[in-house]
């Protein structure tokens, strides 16, 4: 059926074999049965004894095994970055193509870049910008992007992977508390802070060409050691146009979208919203309950070819709202009509000038 995935476990267009990544029929055997205390003691107390298995949002067969253990993703800790001068990169980001996706994130004038080529093999960044601490997200399966501030009660977290995804998106957990955390909404669901919530940040998803142009003295995130991944080289050859998601469970009706179509996500009338990009791409520019959304041609995919810089191009897409007479961003994700609809079931999606009525 158009628009709907009934599957145990996807598979992904290619598996990752320095992390151990699994796909197909291996996956399926990492389901984790029962949602009651002992079956997350029996499945993950030796990995995590210093989790808190009697306090949980969800059941413990929501999370699935991506196939690295814990911290098998490493984190980037100590992120180093060189500066743009004028504009023009130098030293090692001379090697990124001005069409490249990087997150891109200005907390009081503190303006930094962090590209998908390194992110696609860490997922995590924890970093502190404009004072801010901050832990810079992206998980490849969900092509979401997301930043948070990673202080909560008055502490100052740190994450990391912890190999699991629920819904196919990235679970990170704190070390201080190991709580788990989905990093799609940014929700505690399992240990002591089960319940807390991370504030987003706003952030862009953009080309590095856009960056360069909006902070031409900005830092861009380069690897801490530049032979220990193949940066560049994208471990998910095709995934985006595979037609299927890679670990997802159960049904999911992304109709009237295929569920690997990219939708753009925000929060607005205090409620979760969703467009797709294919709409605002031949729109240009929408406003939907306050916020405007414009697109812009110029960004490579980082899940299509394996040379990242060879991507096709699904453009730059901003998210704002006018607060007294100034445009400021707002979160969002550019993600995959499956995402959307597994973490929010009843969400609409404007995706024509139908719906797009109904949305206002």
């Amino acid at each position: 059926m158009t628009g709907t995935v009934n599957l145990l476990v996807g598979s992904l267009a290619a598996a990752v074999s320095m992390f151990g990544i699994v796909t197909g029929a291996m996956a399926q055997s990492v389901g984790i049965a029962g949602g009651d205390l002992q079956s997350f003691e029996d499945r993950f107390s030796l990995a995590w004894p210093e989790t808190d298995f009697t306090q949980t949002a969800v059941a413990s067969d929501e999370f699935l095994s991506g196939g690295p253990s814990k911290d098998g993703i490493p984190s980037i800790d100590d992120p180093q970055f060189v500066r743009l001068k004028a504009g023009r990169t130098q030293g090692w980001t001379t090697r990124l193509d001005d069409r490249e996706a990087v997150i891109s994130i200005d907390i009081a004038g503190d303006a930094r870049a962090y590209p998908l080529r390194v992110l696609i093999w860490h997922e995590i960044v924890n970093d502190e910008v404009g004072s801010v601490p901050v832990s810079v997200t992206y998980c490849p399966l969900c092509n979401a992007s997301v930043v948070f501030d990673r202080r909560v009660d008055n502490r100052v977290l740190d994450f990391g992977t912890t190999g699991l995804l629920r819904h196919a998106d990235l679970v990170m957990y704190d070390r201080q508390t190991e709580s788990w955390w989905q990093q799609f909404t940014g929700e505690a669901l399992v240990g002591r802070l089960t319940g807390g919530k991370l504030r987003k940040v706003p952030s862009r998803l953009e080309s590095l060409a856009q960056f360069r142009k909006r902070y031409p003295d900005g830092l861009v995130l380069v690897p801490n050691d530049p032979r220990a991944r193949q940066y560049g080289i994208n471990p998910y050859e095709h995934y985006d146009t595979g037609g299927a998601p890679g670990f997802l469970t159960g049904e999911v009706d992304t109709g009237p979208l295929e569920p690997m179509d990219h939708v753009i996500v925000f929060e607005a009338g205090g409620k979760p919203n969703g467009v797709a990009l294919s709409y605002l791409q031949k729109a240009s520019r929408l406003e939907l309950n306050g916020v405007m959304l414009e697109w812009q041609a110029g960004q490579a995919s980082a899940l299509d070819a394996r040379n990242i810089a060879e991507g096709r191009d699904i453009g730059n897409v901003t998210v704002r709202r006018r607060v007294q007479s100034q445009w400021v961003d707002v979160p969002h994700q550019v993600t995959f009509a499956f995402a959307f609809r597994s973490f929010f079931p009843t969400g609409v999606i404007i995706s024509n000038q139908f719906d797009h009525g109904r949305g206002d």
